[in-house]
């Protein structure tokens, strides 16, 4: 059996039956990092690890192509999928974070975004909205989450308007900000195949978005820090969403 598991998932069993056993075994994780224990995962890991495979990052280019094709006469749930994508995008947002979980048993009402938190910004220059919750919010505290207008044809800002008129006027009495054309909160799986009819190849996926906009402020001379403050990552690790070879990065930066 122990052949059919990755080393990194057998790091990941480890760390859950600790969290489990902790109460009873207050020294248990003494035992996790135990130097026998510790090696010989370092070894299994040599010997038997398999390389990551992520998702790439779309591209600011395919946005480009990709907006435009939605107007406000666009279908209700067309203009939804094109606002949560590019709110995604330019926010660095997980997909977790806009759509409900397909198990029914994950969805939580705390964690989803309210139509009374938005806020448009002065001049038509973007939008917020409060996230009451994320990955690595762990005591509900929140975020508010900004999104400004660019003035090319991947613009979120109009979009999203165009989408608050349809929302408004179908379900003016619905508190969740993001709904389906029959009154729902919306999927990853309703999401994702929407996503595929775009981009259908095995290689886009939920991730692709949160890369692609962290990729693409990288391109642009962003630094990191802010970065991985309008990502709301608790740690470096953001590091591997910029989807950019290092050499090929600092030529971009350079040549700007």
């Amino acid at each position: 059996m122990s052949h059919f598991i990755k080393p990194t998932s057998v790091d990941s069993y480890l760390s859950g039956i600790c969290n489990q056993l902790e109460p009873f075994y207050p020294s248990v994780r003494a035992s996790r990092r135990h130097p026998l224990v510790v090696r010989t995962l370092r070894g299994c890991k040599k010997l038997r690890n398999t390389a990551t495979k992520r998702k790439r990052a779309i591209r600011r280019s395919e946005l480009v192509m990709l907006a435009p094709r939605f107007g406000p006469t666009s279908a209700h749930d067309d203009l939804l999928f094109i606002s949560i994508l590019l709110v995604a995008f330019f926010a660095l947002m997980r997909l977790g974070e806009l759509v409900w979980p397909d198990n029914v048993e994950l969805q939580d009402v705390r964690k989803v975004t309210m139509r009374s938190t938005v806020q448009m910004l002065p001049n038509n220059e973007g939008f917020s909205f409060f996230l009451p919750s994320h990955k690595a919010d762990h005591f509900f505290e929140g975020n508010r989450v900004v999104v400004r207008k660019t003035d090319t044809a991947d613009d979120p800002v109009l979009p999203f308007r165009h989408y608050l008129q349809s929302r408004d006027a179908a379900f003016p009495f619905h508190p969740q900000l993001w709904l389906r054309a029959d009154g729902s909160v919306p999927t990853r799986g309703w999401f994702i195949r929407r996503l595929k009819t775009h981009f259908p190849g095995s290689d886009i996926g939920g991730h692709s978005l949160r890369a692609g906009g962290a990729t693409a402020l990288a391109e642009a001379g962003v630094p990191s820090h802010i970065i991985q403050a309008i990502g709301r990552w608790a740690s470096e690790t953001f590091q591997i969403y910029i989807r950019q070879h290092p050499m090929l990065l600092a030529a971009l930066l350079y040549a700007h």
